[in-house]
């Protein structure tokens, strides 16, 4: 089993009130103070498949100037998405199976670049996705409980994907197991790893009962099991890939700050 990145956006920043602001107000946090964001998702190769984790941006979107004033920006463009797959190691013909996390377009952006691929993604958000293709297949998440979260649904040998609900209603995310460990790839459940050592929740969600209990979630499940996080909107996800970094929630990184 390999899980490997495809980097698509790099030297960003999101503000504190964007990342911490979704249950106390983003008015009680420090807007001077900026985290690390880029944009990146991953891949996982099975041995018998290749799946990826979302497809980034649409590449015919144009690159957003950056703007100091804006709570969050992605940073500098390295490549768009299907280049930095092929820099991956990976061509559009070696894909058999897309999991998406959700709807928003910057994970949802180059569905249409993989034709022969069977796109899993949550029944819930099945519909909204903007794409001509029979090959969208809706979760419903009925093969039961993993470990401490209610639904999931297994995709193939080692390969989970999870019901997440509260960034969108139909988010999930995706555990991967392999030996003793846990790669949790997930979308925006927070958008830098801060968040999740702190507790907090970004004021991007549709519902933030559900966000808050998926949050809960995702932290028991770390405290009780070797887990490597694996974010899409900071290089931490792909720095905690690289390092193979088991998340110790009581004891956070130091952060790195943008310039």
């Amino acid at each position: 089993m390999k899980i490997k990145a495809v980097k698509l956006f790099e030297n960003g920043f999101m503000t504190q009130p964007f990342a911490f602001g979704g249950e106390k107000g983003a008015e009680n946090f420090d807007a001077s103070v900026k985290y690390r964001s880029s944009l990146q998702n991953y891949v996982i190769d099975t041995g018998d498949e290749v799946i990826l984790v979302d497809t980034g941006l649409p590449s015919e979107l144009p690159e957003q100037p950056r703007d100091d004033n804006a709570p969050i920006w992605s940073g500098d463009k390295i490549k768009d998405y299907v280049p930095a797959l092929k820099e991956a190691g990976y061509d559009i013909e070696d894909i058999t199976k897309i999991l998406v996390t959700h709807k928003h377009l910057d994970h949802t952006g180059e569905l249409k670049k993989f034709p022969n691929a069977e796109i899993f993604m949550s029944k819930t958000e099945a519909g909204e996705v903007d794409l001509e293709s029979d090959n969208i297949i809706g979760v419903d998440f009925d093969d039961g409980e993993y470990y401490n979260f209610k639904k999931s649904q297994k995709i193939a040998n080692g390969v989970y994907l999870i019901e997440a609900k509260g960034h969108t209603l139909g988010n999930s995310m995706v555990i991967v197991e392999c030996d003793d460990v846990f790669y949790m790839l997930h979308g925006d459940i927070t958008y830098t790893d801060e968040a999740l050592y702190e507790n907090k929740l970004s004021i991007v969600f549709e519902d933030i009962g559900a966000a808050r209990e998926t949050l809960d979630n995702v932290r028991e499940f770390i405290k009780n099991n070797k887990t490597v996080y694996l974010s899409t909107h900071t290089p931490l996800g792909y720095e905690n890939l690289e390092n193979n970094k088991i998340i110790d929630l009581e004891n956070p990184p130091e952060s790195i700050y943008p310039n």
